[in-house]
């Protein structure tokens, strides 16, 4: 059995443990806040303009289609794009978010597909370099610190554009947790090239109506200016969405190590307390017998 002194020096450790724990409860809650409410305001804008493109990519199916929509034709070389954290004590947030990305590279090299894989924020590095480390064309760390900018998500998409453009790869999805509450995010695969495939089945918004649209200029035109936005709106709304969950991750990870260092000074002080007493108990006896046998 441990001494008293030992108890107590774990009782203090495990206090000081509880107060850091529940300071970084609040500051997750508090970046929380913002960062919910940038993520929220990102999500119509960006969904919007998939419909639009939608629309557009419905009357752009000709041989002068963007290569954007139209892709390389091949589905050989898959380039993965994967949104983790910079900083740990947040739960399951990027373990959840790698074991997704493993389970795909598994399934695509099982059907002899090639992988590439551009990783923003230090954990994914960290978690991914073991097994992958080899497929890294680039990997960014600090980039959404303090908060992300819509300038970090343009500086991934110049690196996606630059290598699609090289024929480096045939296709490229995003991977990221979708903050859908404080308690869950969603792991969430986002096929950003080609463009059609991802959109398949967004709702047309000219659905339903009899009224033809023109354009001008034609939609050929339009396409092939505005979807490398959409690539860095995209990416920008992950970063955002990532960026809230894994606020909400880390408080709640926070709370429930505040409340396991709060059970286990409640044991250790219950154990401390019975120490004492017997400790107390075992000294009376010794002077009431040392009385006795004088």
């Amino acid at each position: 059995m441990a001494s008293l002194k030992e108890l107590r020096s774990r009782i203090a450790s495990v206090q000081s443990t509880q107060r850091i724990t529940s300071a970084m409860k609040m500051v997750a809650a508090a970046k929380l806040r913002k960062a919910q409410q940038s993520a929220e305001a990102a999500r119509p804008y960006a969904e919007r303009m998939e419909r639009m493109l939608a629309s557009l990519a419905a009357g752009a199916t000709g041989a002068n289609a963007p290569k954007l929509l139209a892709g390389t034709g091949k589905d050989d070389t898959h380039l993965l794009v994967v949104v983790s954290s910079d900083r740990g004590l947040c739960g399951g947030f990027n373990g959840n978010l790698v074991r997704s990305v493993r389970n795909k590279i598994s399934d695509l090299e099982s059907a002899g597909k090639t992988i590439k894989l551009i990783i923003i924020g230090r954990k994914g590095v960290s978690l991914l370099r073991r097994d992958h480390g080899g497929k890294f064309v680039e990997k960014y760390e600090e980039l959404a610190k303090p908060a992300p900018t819509y300038e970090g998500a343009d500086l991934v998409v110049t690196k996606i554009m630059s290598m699609f453009d090289a024929g480096e790869f045939d296709v490229c999805t995003l991977f990221y947790n979708k903050f859908v509450s404080a308690l869950t995010q969603e792991v969430t695969p986002l096929q950003l090239i080609p463009f059609g495939n991802a959109v398949s089945d967004v709702e047309d918004p000219a659905a339903g109506s009899d009224t033809p649209y023109e354009y001008e200029p034609n939609e050929e035109v339009i396409l092939s200016a505005l979807l490398p936005k959409n690539l860095s709106v995209q990416v920008f709304r992950s970063m955002l969405e990532s960026f809230a969950s894994e606020q909400a991750a880390r408080m709640t990870a926070m709370d429930n190590a505040t409340r396991n260092a709060g059970d286990m000074i409640h044991s250790l002080q219950i154990t401390y307390n019975r120490s004492r007493q017997a400790q107390i108990t075992k000294e009376l006896i010794e002077i009431i017998s040392g009385a006795e046998a004088l």
